[in-house]
Parts: structure tokens; sequence; C-alpha cells
């Protein structure tokens, strides 16, 4: 009886310490289709890499707002972020209008006062713009906005109420380049596109990575001077969980300068029109990539 339950104890002493030994980490991401792809990829890589095991935390409800206090308690390990939000949101910092200052500048802050690492740039810039029909950029030779300017007095631009209406949206535009549109069309959110396609407006506002910017066949044009903040996407991983899994560090940084604006618009395209699985989406491009 004796050696029966001793053998108890070290089976139980034996699992204990196999539960104490598993290695994981908590990834979370917005309520948004690019943020859910990206998760998908991050935990491919991870899983595929490593024998560290990904617990999701998928389309937390306002976004930074959660994910950051959640990422400082130690809840969450990982996350995707923008360096625009980083910047403007969390630190509450004004504007750098230059991509590689903010980046830099934000990195630097979120180490020094959260003890969270920035990965590199995943390339890809989802940040405030403007598109028109690509048939239509080709006839007038439209590539950024000082060229829409020279043109703008024979187009109609379409959206929502209060981007006219903030200062960070059209009337700062309208300043910086010299806009004058024949006609500004006030149009729903939801609105935007379908009004572009059916040609009630010649230019709308949008997120540069949309996936209906290729279901309606449009061209982003260039924000020459910097107007719009930029959003740089890159992987955000607490100081602490980087240095208890230093494994990581290549991992997550095969990522780095992958995905171009283009790619992220398909990527969401296929997920949002073409009703494709995010994880599917996301390994087959790591795949693709070969990444994996």
């Amino acid at each position: 009886m004796k050696k029966t339950w001793i053998a108890i104890i070290m089976v139980l002493i034996l699992i204990t310490g196999c539960a104490k030994e598993e290695k994981k980490v908590v990834i979370a991401s917005k309520p948004m289709t690019e943020q859910y792809i990206l998760v998908e990829m991050l935990t491919y890589l991870i899983e595929n890499n490593t024998d560290i095991i990904v617990e999701q935390k998928m389309g937390i409800g306002g976004g930074t707002s959660n994910i950051h206090p959640g990422m400082v308690s130690g809840e969450i390990d990982i996350y995707p972020e923008y360096t625009g939000t980083g910047w403007l949101f969390v630190l509450k910092e004004e504007l750098i209008n230059d991509p590689t200052e903010l980046y830099e500048a934000v990195k630097d802050r979120y180490q020094e006062e959260y003890g969270i690492i920035w990965s590199e740039l995943y390339g890809f810039n989802d940040t405030y713009g403007l598109a028109i029909k690509e048939q239509r950029a080709e006839e007038l030779d439209i590539r950024s906005y000082s060229d829409l300017a020279k043109v703008s007095s024979t187009l109609n631009i379409g959206a929502e109420y209060d981007f006219y209406e903030r200062e960070d949206g059209f009337p700062g535009l309208e300043a910086t380049y010299g806009f004058e549109f024949d006609k500004k069309t006030e149009l729903d959110i939801g609105l935007k596109y379908e009004g572009i396609g059916s040609d009630q407006v010649d230019v709308i506002n949008i997120f540069s990575t949309d996936g209906r910017l290729k279901q309606y066949d449009l061209r982003v044009l260039e924000d020459d001077q910097n107007f719009f903040p930029s959003y740089f996407a890159a992987t955000l991983i607490r100081e602490e969980t980087m240095k208890k899994y230093p494994e990581l560090e290549a991992v997550l940084a095969k990522l780095d300068g992958q995905i171009n604006n283009e790619e992220m618009t398909n990527l969401n395209y296929l997920v949002e029109i073409e009703n494709m699985d995010p994880k599917v989406v996301a390994v087959d491009f790591l795949e693709e990539k070969g990444l994996n």
C-alpha cells in the first residue's frame, strides 16, 4: 500500500512539473480582418518553428484601449500594432510626419515606458488616404495628391460627414494641397465604395489596405506631402516574454518587410470579399513566401 501511494505521489509530481514547463504565449488582435490575418500568421510561425503553444484572443473590443493595458499587466504577450496609433493614441504625442522618425520614436518610448518591444515593420501602411478608379486615374494621369489637386475642379469627392469637419480631414488636406473640388458629397461610411463604383463620385477617402479597393479596382494615391499620419504595422512583444523565450526574436523577424500595401489589401480582399478563412489566407501567404 505504501509503495502504491509513493507511486501516485511521483506521478502527481511529474504531471505538475510538466504543466509548469508548458511554454505558452497569448496573442491578441483588434476586431478587424487585417488583425485576424496577422495573428494567424504569428501563430503559425511560432507554433511551426518553436515548441511554444499560442493562445489567441481575437477581436478584443475597444482594440488598443483594452489590449495595451493587457500587455502592460502581462495578460497579453504579443499583438500587431500601428506606429500612428502607438504614438498618437497611447503616448498622446504630437504628430511626427516622417514615417521613419515616427517608428524610431514610438519604438524607443514603448521600451522605456512599458517594457514593450516593437519588431521591425511588416512593410505596409494602413493609413487614411484618397482613392480614385484605376481607369480614371490613368486617363487623368493622377498618382499623387498633388496630381489630384491640379484637376480637382473637375471632380466630385465623396466622404462621410465628419471627414469634412475635422481639421485632420478635408479642411487640412484642402489647405495643404489646394484642392478645389467641383462638388463635395456626403456619404455614409458604408456607402462610399458603392458611390464610386456607380460613378456617383470620382474620389473617396479610404483606409489604404481595405479589401474593397481591389473589389472596385481603385488606385490609392500617394500622400506626397505626408499629410496623414503613418500607420505602419509591426509586432509588439513584452520584453519579459522575449527574455523568457528568446527563440521568438528570430521567428517574429520572419515578417520583417514581408508585406506591402498591395499584398495586405489582397489578403483583406480574400477574407472580406471572397469569404475565405483568415487562417487559410495567412498560411497560404506564408507558404508562398517561403516563410514557414
